[in-house]
């Protein structure tokens, strides 16, 4: 059985599609839809969801927390350029979960990145992802059309890549190669291997750029078609603050809009589809609680993860908060991190596939121990 990954890149953001149900194959059970929002960088939790009922990070992080956070309940607040985000809390359609991470402590970005998206602890040592491994799970077949796919849906099967990377006239559509991929699919997905054969001639190989928030209306849109991908995943980088973050405009804020716009699009993108559906963050790690020299923040430890869609039960923030005084600190520097975020993972799996977690901890993320959070967080499986 072969799984397949489609991939999709342009510009400043990417977008990834995966879990095709190939030619023949029937699914034998109703199964959600995942979108991965992977914050490439280090995003700042403490900017995003700042508690403003601890008096600890008001004293040491004034600089860098919103002056007019969307206050959630008394000790936690909402960076105020999520507007779309408070929309959805206000619905009981999104939920926060803080003072989390993955199992990484050594704060370097090469490392953090290949752990959030493998699902392990130790660097480099898994050649898959923990979504490549669900869908081999859930056992939803396909082929790979990209070299350049991301790890978090890398499979353990034997993949066929169809776009092999740099060689002479792979980027010219007039070839055989389009005809070919139409051949071999029905629906959809034939569909637009014959629309991109078609308008090859009036197409160039020069890439335009495209946004991440109409990245995420298009993906929506292709995940709630019938036989559309089961999974998405957007890529976004420049979440490594280290100087000029800002604090109600700049850099981070600016962000903190675009990850905003980017659960409104898909929510408008999967239209019905949404009820069956969670997209969530995903970082490899927090920043300091100080702000540093050159106001921003350096490589921390523990950040907050930021899910939406209708499988969640409701509106919600899940923490188990460590405090930030000089003694509660991680290292006297970071906030720490009372959560595997690969819980939050797990959860999220068990809401949309319908596996259970012992199964997904197990196999999946290889920690059998792993908290079980998907009742806090998600409506019960019927």
């Amino acid at each position: 059985m072969i799984s397949r990954r489609e991939f999709l890149a342009m510009g400043s953001a990417s977008v990834f599609y995966a879990g095709f149900p190939a030619r023949g194959f029937a699914q034998t059970r109703d199964l959600g839809k995942i979108a991965v929002i992977i914050l490439e960088g280090g995003m700042d939790g403490l900017a995003a969801v700042p508690a403003i009922g601890d008096p600890s990070l008001v004293k040491v992080r004034n600089g860098l927390i919103s002056s007019s956070p969307i206050k959630i309940n008394p000790f936690f607040g909402l960076h105020q350029n999520f507007v779309n985000f408070a929309e959805m809390l206000a619905n009981n359609e999104a939920a926060i979960v803080h003072a989390t991470s993955i199992p990484y402590i050594n704060r370097s970005h090469f490392e953090g990145q290949n752990l959030m998206q493998s699902g392990g602890t130790n660097p480099f040592a898994l050649p898959t992802g923990w979504l490549g491994r669900t869908l081999d799970l859930v056992g939803i077949p396909g082929k790979a059309l990209a070299l350049d796919m991301p790890l978090i849906i890398r499979g353990g099967s034997d993949l066929d890549n169809l776009f092999p990377a740099n060689l002479h006239g792979t980027l010219d559509l007039k070839g055989g190669m389009m005809k070919a991929l139409a051949a071999s699919y029905d629906g959809d997905v034939a569909k637009a291997y014959t629309k991109l054969y078609e308008r090859a001639d009036s197409q160039t190989t020069e890439a335009k750029r495209r946004e991440a928030p109409a990245l995420a209306f298009k993906a929506g849109q292709e995940m709630a078609k019938p036989g559309g991908p089961n999974v998405s995943v957007i890529r976004l980088n420049e979440f490594d603050t280290h100087s000029n973050q800002g604090r109600d405009d700049g850099r981070l804020p600016r962000l903190f809009s675009t990850i905003d716009e980017i659960f409104k699009n898909y929510k408008d993108g999967l239209g019905a589809a949404w009820k069956d559906s969670i997209v969530l963050t995903l970082t490899e790690f927090g920043r300091t609680v100080r702000e540093d020299g050159s106001e921003g923040t350096d490589h921390g430890y523990g950040t907050c993860g930021l899910l939406a869609g209708g499988l969640l039960k409701r509106a919600s923030v899940l923490a188990d908060w460590p405090g930030v005084g000089a003694k509660e600190m991680f290292q006297g520097r970071d906030l720490a991190a009372t959560l595997d975020y690969r819980a939050v993972c797990a959860a999220a799996i068990e809401a949309a596939f319908r596996l259970p977690h012992d199964e997904i901890a197990e196999r999946i993320f290889g920690a059998p121990k792993l908290a079980h959070v998907h009742d806090l967080l998600f409506k019960t499986n019927a």
